[in-house]
């Protein structure tokens, strides 16, 4: 049987508990900074939990892939699950009590979860044949087509549900959605890492980080996460100050958040057919277009297809990183490559999340679109430096 397959049944799992996480990770992104404006009086520390919430997240993938290096995946992924929750409770008890500090500290938390569930697509790929692993890594993160129907729509059904004190009703529907992975994290059957790959870890990070191909695959994903972050997380702000109402916000979200994930049906066999270097620069060209309309006007139709392109190139950029970086390790290397990737990933992530309020508040929407064209030129020139060096070392 199909399911009997490992490599199968794990991706059909770990798609499940990705749905879950991206559903309370995209209902957390759109009520966090909204939240963060109700809770402070300055309207430039609005994206400040959101922004610490990503701080969080790149503080914790290290320590989190080299604790499931330890104790296996399964109950690594628990543990970030349960500190989910926990954060989300505390979330909206800080909101009933209008503390922003305590808000902060349930953010982060979240944030920490965040740290564990990104690594779900590698723990398909540990799993899965070098041929599937691309397909692997895309169809875990296809999870997310659930989150970008549901969770926008679950924070439309439950910001209110406490009024009139909003929001904290989907922080409490967020600990509810992300603690119901449990289930299906007591299904996956990972092999813990044997005695030998404990004690061995290969080459030295100084070594590995040097080659070609770990460096356009951090540079993408980096640079792809980072802007996809920096102009996700003032967008919502931009619309209200716009004049859009907060359901009108909500439903760009929505779709920003289906065009991040629908790709990953198809991405990995993209991937497999035109190559990933392909794929990584058309992803780029989204972003480009993403600019392009997000700077010709402030109506619904330029927030919504920015938002989308915004979402397809994302999508491109994120699994062909992730491709690419599975082949910068050896298996007894791959806990502490894969957590400093991320770690990487989520500093720009981090960055972009502390910046983009400010900008916003203080440049507006336009200045904000033009501040990511250096970093967009920055992917292009690195992957077409790539693609050349590749065929030199062929020829």
């Amino acid at each position: 049987m199909v399911w009997s397959d490992p490599s199968v049944r794990n991706v059909a799992l770990l798609t499940l508990c990705q749905a879950l996480a991206m559903t309370g990770m995209t209902m957390n992104m759109t009520v966090t900074a909204l939240t963060g404006a109700t809770l402070t009086v300055d309207p430039a520390l609005a994206t400040l939990p959101l922004a610490l919430q990503m701080t969080a997240t790149m503080c914790t993938t290290l320590p989190a892939s080299l604790y499931m290096r330890r104790v296996g995946r399964q109950l690594g992924f628990s543990t970030g699950v349960l500190i989910g929750v926990t954060g989300a409770l505390i979330a909206a008890f800080a909101i009933f009590e209008r503390s922003f500090g305590l808000f902060i500290l349930g953010s982060m938390l979240i944030g920490s979860f965040q740290g564990f569930a990104v690594l779900y697509r590698y723990a398909a790929a540990d799993t899965a044949s070098e041929n599937f692993r691309p397909r692997a890594i895309s169809l875990v993160l296809a999870g997310g087509v659930v989150a970008a129907l549901v969770g926008p729509e679950l924070s439309k059904l439950s910001f209110d549900l406490f009024e009139p004190v909003m929001f904290a009703g989907s922080f409490i529907v967020i600990a509810l959605v992300q603690g119901s992975s449990l289930i299906f994290l007591a299904m996956v059957r990972i092999p813990k890492p044997t005695d030998e790959e404990r004690k061995s870890s290969g080459r030295p990070l100084s070594e590995i980080v040097r080659q070609p191909v770990f460096i356009i695959a951090a540079v993408g994903s980096m640079i792809g996460y980072g802007t996809m972050s920096f102009l996700m997380t003032a967008t919502p702000l931009a619309m209200i100050d716009c004049g859009f109402a907060f359901p009108d916000a909500a439903f760009v979200i929505q779709w920003h958040a289906f065009a991040m994930f629908a790709p990953s049906f198809f991405t990995g066999w993209l991937i497999q057919k035109f190559g990933v270097l392909r794929i990584m620069l058309t992803g780029a060209f989204a972003y480009l277009l993403c600019v392009i309309i997000n700077t010709s006007g402030i109506e619904m139709l330029q927030f919504f297809s920015g938002l989308v392109l915004l979402g397809i190139g994302w999508n491109f950029l994120f699994v062909g990183g992730t491709t690419l970086m599975t082949e910068a390790y050896r298996p007894e290397e791959r806990a502490k490559v894969q957590g400093l990737g991320d770690f990487l990933v989520f500093s720009t992530v981090a960055a972009g999340s502390f910046s983009s309020g400010a900008i916003q508040n203080a440049f507006g929407w336009q200045i904000l679109n033009f501040g990511v064209l250096p970093l967009i030129v920055i992917v292009v020139g690195a992957l077409l430096w790539f693609r050349s060096h590749r065929r030199s070392q062929v020829s």
